[in-house]
């Protein structure tokens, strides 16, 4: 009988770990919301400019949170990934309520597991891309029957497949309930749970419980720089690597809107590696910051496919 070995599911079909490369662990090349009017990524020119930038930069591989019904423009991700020469990985899943049309949950009801296992194993639409995570969204402080569901849902999907679970933390709040969750009631073991957006809510108490459990650690939103919390970031990883969980820190960027882009004058993609980078290194080190932007994604999104 032959041994499944663990591979990193791209657009472009499935690749070793250890071919991942630099990776910025959470982004998107496209992406709509009604919450974001008129700032869609959708232009695929400027994805494409996007993530070439960041390959000039020094990346290597992308991985786009964006989910089920907002925008993912599947069919063209992997154009856009042979292109810039940039290795990417999208997702299933779904966002929190708000950002869809009630007659698209409506048409997903007692269906979701199934929708997500599908894109996972058999591909997107008519795309033929499959995805490689999946993601789903807390509240703020709190988890609503809306995220109940989907995060049961993304359990599921999980067992049957082993693909790992991102989870959007609203302002990097309600971890503890969402690996109670996850974790405890659906029994998602905590090393294939991503939590995103932890820079969002620097609280040391916090992060450290949330590090014992094993799960991944994502500080995914330094190309928002206006926010004060984005100062506290090299601090607030440092402190966990002190703590020894350096091993279980994931890096992003988390371009959510058309003028954040570096193509469009805003910090973008390259912000991670030209910025970030020399930021953390100075406080951790260049041996643990290239650990954590090479090795970590590399075992995050790895999944023995299922």
């Amino acid at each position: 009988m032959t041994a499944v070995r663990a591979a990193v599911r791209t657009v472009l079909g499935d690749i070793p770990p250890d071919g991942l490369g630099v990776t910025d662990a959470h982004d998107h090349l496209f992406l709509r919301s009604p919450l974001l009017a008129g700032q869609e990524l959708d232009d695929v020119a400027a994805a494409r400019a996007e993530l070439g930038a960041f390959r000039a930069a020094g990346g290597e591989a992308v991985v786009q949170w964006t989910p089920y019904g907002m925008g993912r423009r599947a069919a063209e991700l992997p154009g856009v990934s042979r292109a810039a020469g940039v290795h990417v990985v999208c997702a299933t899943g779904l966002h929190q309520a708000g950002h869809y049309a009630e007659e698209t949950l409506a048409a997903l009801r007692g269906r979701l597991a199934e929708v997500f296992v599908a894109e996972l194993t058999e591909g997107i639409g008519t795309s033929g891309v499959r995805a490689g995570l999946v993601k789903v969204a807390g509240g703020f402080h709190a988890l609503d029957a809306h995220a109940r569901r989907t995060m049961t849902a993304a359990a599921e999907a999980h067992h049957a497949t082993g693909a790992p679970v991102a989870v959007h933390l609203e302002q990097g709040t309600a971890a503890p309930d969402v690996l109670d969750l996850l974790c405890g009631t659906l029994e998602v073991p905590p090393h294939r749970v991503i939590l995103g957006h932890l820079n969002r809510f620097p609280d040391p108490v916090l992060h450290q419980q949330a590090a014992r459990t094993g799960c991944w650690l994502a500080f995914d939103g330094p190309s928002r720089a206006q926010h004060a919390t984005d100062w506290h970031m090299p601090e607030a990883v440092r402190a966990l690597a002190d703590a020894g969980f350096g091993e279980q820190l994931l890096l992003g960027g988390d371009t959510v809107t058309a003028e954040a882009r570096s193509v469009n004058g805003g910090p973008g993609m390259p912000y991670l590696l030209r910025r970030v980078r020399p930021r953390l290194a100075a406080g951790l080190g260049e041996e643990l910051t290239d650990r954590v932007l090479r090795e970590n994604p590399a075992r995050a999104f790895a999944v023995e496919w299922a």
